[in-house]
């Protein structure tokens, strides 16, 4: 009786663990590190996963604040260029103030701006996601090359520089801020009313809003996250290059989108979790790392990528089909 009751309790969790959400990305993580530690010499060892941890970051912070937004069905083009908004307003700041930590406050303003102009004009004048993120992918980009004059604007001072080049006990500090990130992401989605709405939303947003909820508020938000994720990201960035240049952030969107669709979040919103946009964002860096490692063309490994992410999308549509 014990040995059934056992054997019982094995199926069940068994059962339980196939059900995670994130089991199948996980999977395909370790065994991506697994054939890589095979075929690349050098990929497995601490100061690789260290170098692919701190190359993550960037992407992976973008990512947090994206995975918001895809939940409610919406998308975010403008990562990118709002990322090098906030690094050439941050960069300007310490030139014109030499305070450090007054250029990081200006690129997070900066980037809370930018969300906060595309949640209100998405949210209460009903623009379109796509077309809204699109203007200001456009137009921040413009902006950036203007005030930068198309020439990189350098020093960002020892606090940002800090932020993206310093380490406590061996760890890199984009690593740190990222686990950081990542852990606030996570509590605003499963801990709090924000999350559940932000789920709500996407899941049926006309249902919500007949529920009594406020959708314009909460649909808004996401992108105030996605703009301050963005900041953070550049943080990072310009603090590892000590520099702002006008070029930053090019095609970062697609990465953060990336790895919120490998990660398992449904595009059509609703659906996801938040690790799973952190074991998509190490996907994502681990299939660039060990391309590198395996000299892969790097015009080639767009094309990887592409595929990548294509299968991924097919796998949550074939899903969707079958869970209806």
């Amino acid at each position: 009786m014990k040995q059934n009751t056992a054997g019982a309790e094995k199926k069940s969790a068994l059962k339980r663990l196939f059900e995670i959400r994130e089991f199948g990305v996980i999977c395909a993580l370790i065994i991506m590190v697994l054939l890589l530690s095979v075929f690349a010499e050098s990929f497995f060892s601490a100061s690789n996963f260290l170098t692919i941890l701190r190359t993550v970051s960037t992407n992976g912070i973008i990512a947090v604040g994206v995975t918001f937004v895809i939940l409610t069905g919406g998308i975010d083009l403008s990562v990118g260029s709002g990322l090098a908004l906030c690094g050439a307003f941050a960069a300007a700041t310490f030139n014109g103030t030499g305070s450090s930590v007054l250029a990081a406050v200006v690129a997070l303003v900066t980037g809370l701006l930018l969300g906060l102009f595309n949640g209100v004009l998405i949210a209460f004048f009903d623009v379109p996601p796509f077309i809204q993120t699109l203007v200001t992918m456009t137009a921040a980009r413009g902006i950036v090359y203007i005030f930068c004059d198309g020439t990189p604007i350098p020093e960002v001072g020892a606090f940002i520089g800090g932020i993206g080049r310093g380490r406590v006990l061996g760890i890199p500090n984009p690593v740190i801020l990222t686990v950081i990130v990542f852990a606030a992401g996570w509590f605003l989605l499963n801990k709090t009313t924000l999350g559940r709405y932000v789920y709500a939303i996407g899941g049926n947003e006309e249902c919500t809003k007949l529920s009594g909820v406020n959708v314009r508020r909460y649909k808004m938000m996401p992108y105030i996250i996605s703009g301050v994720t963005s900041a953070l990201a550049c943080l990072i960035l310009i603090g590892r290059l000590n520099s702002a240049q006008p070029s930053m952030g090019d095609k970062f969107e697609m990465d953060a989108i990336a790895a919120v669709v490998v990660g398992g979040t449904s595009l059509s919103g609703g659906s996801g979790t938040m690790v799973g946009t952190l074991v998509g964002a190490l996907i994502i860096g681990v299939l660039m790392n060990g391309m590198n490692m395996l000299g892969v063309d790097s015009y080639a490994q767009y094309i990887v990528k592409g595929a990548v992410i294509l299968f991924a999308v097919l796998l949550e549509t074939r899903k969707n089909k079958n869970s209806k």
